[in-house]
């Protein structure tokens, strides 16, 4: 071992003598830094670090003789460890008893904090389980609900309109042609399918019919055909399906029409300025 290897000495107060205690397998102790322990006479020990030791010397083991004579090596710095562990752990617990104390804090009558706290967080649950509840709710309108077998009593709109995009052939003269009966049926779905997705026309639309064509580009007549209830007829007739309710919506439906079906490229375009309308009844 090098000269600065640890060593503690031991000195007892009754001969004076200085014994010095190397440590196993030391061959040199002529540098040795030495913690001594002097017993007095009242039986004190007082340790003595060596004047020569340096902080970078090895840790040294203190002795201390008991009265019993047995030996007690102390560990300073695990000593300091255990010391603050002990704080930091007093701290812990006097946090947690402080916290323990303010919840079980009687706010009103029997009534502590951490009661308060639960039952607000119950309150938040609810209002969440009740808002999705009523989001989720299906919302029936009253309107939708309705019996069509009521609906008896028809009327009529003749009107008629131009095909610009349609080239008039002989053939469009007689409805029983393919050429005819092939255009007449994509007018009618087209006019069919607009009424009937109408919020207020679409339950009382029955059918649409295309009665002839003539020339003019190509000029359609059409006829709308809407089933009243007997109730409601006059009602119904004056107001929802009153002759300029039923045209608006025939007009609006033309003026909306997809770029595909505009007057540069679609067949099936109609003139909205050349929509024309009356009550048959």
């Amino acid at each position: 071992m090098s000269p600065t290897s640890s060593a503690f000495c031991k000195i007892n107060g009754g001969n004076g003598e200085v014994m010095p205690v190397a440590a196993e397998g030391q061959t040199n102790v002529g540098n040795t830094n030495c913690l001594q322990e002097v017993t007095v006479n009242n039986g004190e020990h007082v340790a003595n670090r060596n004047p020569e030791a340096t902080e970078t010397d090895a840790l040294v083991h203190v002795q201390i003789n008991g009265a019993n004579g047995e030996a007690m090596h102390v560990d300073h710095a695990a000593e300091g460890q255990r010391n603050v562990g002990n704080t930091n752990s007093a701290r812990e617990n006097g946090s947690v008893c402080r916290v323990k104390k303010e919840l079980n804090e009687v706010l009103f009558w029997k009534v502590k904090l951490w009661m308060i706290i639960i039952l607000l967080f119950v309150l938040i649950a609810v209002v969440i389980v009740i808002s999705l509840a009523v989001c989720s709710a299906i919302h029936e309108d009253v309107d939708d609900k309705f019996d069509p077998s009521l609906f008896k009593i028809p009327h009529y709109f003749n009107g008629s309109f131009q095909l610009p995009n349609q080239v008039f052939q002989e053939e469009l003269l007689n409805l029983h042609s393919n050429t005819s009966q092939t255009l007449a049926a994509d007018l009618q779905n087209k006019m069919a399918d607009l009424y009937r997705s109408s919020p207020a026309l679409g339950r009382y639309f029955t059918k649409a019919e295309i009665l002839a064509f003539r020339n003019g580009s190509v000029i359609a007549d059409y006829k709308l055909t809407f089933l009243l209830p007997e109730e409601q007829q006059d009602q119904l007739r004056n107001f929802t399906l009153s002759r300029e309710m039923v045209y608006n919506v025939f007009r609006q439906f033309l003026y909306d029409q997809e770029p595909d079906e505009s007057a540069e490229s679609g067949p099936m375009y109609i003139d909205p300025v050349s929509l024309k309308m009356f009550s048959a009844q």
